[in-house]
């Protein structure tokens, strides 16, 4: 508690290191450790070590080397999940400020971002072979986002409620994971650090080399039985507070569309219409301020719609609608009278702006698309399937597994699987069947 008072939001093991591990907490701060090292007896002094676009990284201020071993801090807000890419060499960070950051990890930095539609990223997870990532968030959304092309692919809509976890299925995804998380042939090419360890020295080559082999193998065994044509599809699923699991295929037409085609013409659910003018959509004060509003613009800023309309008082005097001749006339004079006055209207005009929200500017690009720019998918299932919020989904060949704010844990057979099924569960509790 000496080093972060706030709750934690996620730990995970960094792939490939025997005592390090990453902590993430709601302070939106990854504290770095080595199970080895010991803890400062104090609070501890940080000094920077590398500073990026929207993050910086500190390290501890000890004559000894002592935990931490880096503080990251990252966005604004709390840090809800992280996750590293199935090569080991990108973390995934989605944070209450509604932003997905893609790190690479060795050189610490930052490789790609996205923004949510609207509200914070609760979840996120890579799909099998490095190339896309889903989130889900409190608009009740799936988020699909091209690691290569640096760009929202398209979004699912079927929750009711905020979602808390995603998960890719690899045992019925199909793909070819030829290029793998080597990303060999694009257009951007990574130049990748080395490993620090808690000393400062990199890691030898041997378990750089191991880390990729283990990746790799642990694919090819996963997904060879799989892959039996060249159609790619990806399953992937997520479960939310509304206690629904929603199951989704993604598809080629949805991954590979043609430049220029129009977005809008894919797989757009009957009720998408009606899910734009729902709770989670962007509110009213914040369209004010987006950029196809018809506001003036004072200093680079738009004012809002009430601004405006004090502003419009201001200018005539006036603080109803009179219709009266007389009223008119006086109302002419005293504006005529104001002349020399055009200084202190400006500065009240200064204090009633408000500044456009950084985010808001995204909206409508490839970070941020709107929802009639790409296309929106719906769930190959949509089932209730609790009755508190569910807080946990994992793929696993033979079952899927679940679990709920209540306590309980539920498993899932798979078609077919269910006598494969209840033989494990047997072995597990010590009963067997004659």
């Amino acid at each position: 508690r000496l080093i972060d008072k706030s709750k934690v939001t996620c730990i995970k093991w960094i792939p490939g290191s025997r005592n390090q591990f990453l902590v993430s907490h709601a302070s939106g701060q990854i504290y770095v450790y080595n199970e080895e090292l010991p803890c400062c007896g104090a609070p501890p002094h940080y000094q920077p070590f590398k500073q990026g676009d929207g993050y910086s990284i500190y390290t501890c201020k000890t004559k000894s080397t002592r935990n931490p071993l880096y503080r990251w801090l990252v966005g604004q807000g709390a840090i809800n999940e992280f996750a590293f890419s199935p090569c080991s060499r990108f973390l995934a960070v989605v944070g209450q400020d509604g932003y997905l950051r893609v790190f690479n990890y060795d050189s610490m930095d930052l490789v790609g971002s996205m923004k949510s539609y609207f509200g914070g990223l609760l979840c996120v997870c890579w799909s099998p072979d490095g190339k896309y990532l889903v989130t889900g968030g409190e608009d009740d959304l799936v988020t699909v986002w091209s690691f290569h092309e640096k760009k929202v692919i398209c979004r699912g809509e079927g929750h009711r409620s905020w979602v808390n976890v995603v998960a890719f299925d690899p045992y019925t995804s199909n793909f070819s994971d030829t290029e793998g998380c080597d990303f060999s042939g694009s257009d951007e090419e990574f130049h990748y650090g080395t490993l620090h360890n808690h000393e400062g020295k990199s890691e030898n080559s041997v378990h750089e080399t191991s880390v990729l082999n283990r990746s790799r193998t642990g694919s090819n065994k996963s997904f060879s039985d799989t892959r039996t044509t060249n159609f790619t599809s990806y399953r992937f699923g997520s479960v939310g507070q509304d206690t629904f699991l929603c199951l989704w295929d993604l598809t080629e037409d949805v991954l590979k569309q043609p430049v220029g085609r129009t977005r809008t013409s894919t797989i757009i659910g009957p009720n998408a219409f009606n899910y734009m003018s729902r709770c989670n959509s962007l509110p009213n004060s914040q369209k004010s301020n987006s950029l196809n509003t018809q506001v003036p613009i004072v200093d680079g800023n738009s004012l809002p719609n009430a601004s405006v309309n004090i502003t419009a008082k201001f200018a005539t005097l006036s603080l109803g609608d009179r219709k009266d001749k007389d009223h008119e006339k006086k109302e002419h004079k005293r504006n005529l009278s104001l002349a020399g006055r055009s200084s202190e209207k400006v500065s009240i005009l200064k204090t009633s702006v408000r500044p456009i929200d950084e985010s808001l500017k995204l909206l409508g690009t490839p970070a941020c698309p709107r929802l009639d720019e790409i296309p929106m998918l719906e769930p190959l299932i949509f089932k209730k399937i609790a009755h508190e919020r569910l807080t946990a989904l994992v793929f696993r060949e033979e079952c899927i597994v679940t679990a709920c704010q209540e306590g309980f844990v539920y498993t899932w057979a798979r078609p077919g699987k269910v006598e494969q099924l209840d033989v494990l569960v047997n072995n597990s509790t010590g009963e067997h069947k004659d």
